[in-house]
């Protein structure tokens, strides 16, 4: 994790990192579809992922905070079996470069946020 220039902070590769390869399996706290409307004023309304049964999952280690990019060089995957958010590699990823993912689906849902094209602190 680290500053990352377009979006305020991200999350890095540390190393190479293969086409393929699992970049990280996160497993997620789930909460129920009754609780889901007292998440949804938050700030985490921004960093879960929707879940069958309308429930929402929050992704630990750094799973709910790849950032979004039309052009990203991973993927995730929802695994409900094993209960995890699976990140994996869709090209090579070199050391220091920022690790993104389409939260799009590859165009096929629309994003609930404004991309940015840079980030600004705020003062």
């Amino acid at each position: 994790m680290g500053a990352s220039p377009v979006h305020g902070r991200g999350v890095f590769a540390t190393r190479a990192i293969t086409a393929g390869e699992t970049v990280e399996s996160c497993p997620v706290l789930l909460v129920p579809a009754s609780q889901r409307h007292l998440v949804d004023g938050t700030a985490l309304y921004d960093y879960y992922f929707n879940w069958p049964g309308g429930q929402a999952a929050l992704a630990l280690g750094y799973g709910s905070l790849y950032n979004h990019s039309p052009r990203a060089n991973a993927r995730y995957r929802k695994n409900t079996d094993t209960l995890t958010v699976d990140i994996h590699a869709v090209r090579a990823i070199e050391p220091g470069h920022e690790i993104t993912v389409d939260y799009t689906c590859d165009g096929t849902n629309p994003l609930w946020f404004r991309p940015v094209d840079h980030f600004t602190t705020p003062s």
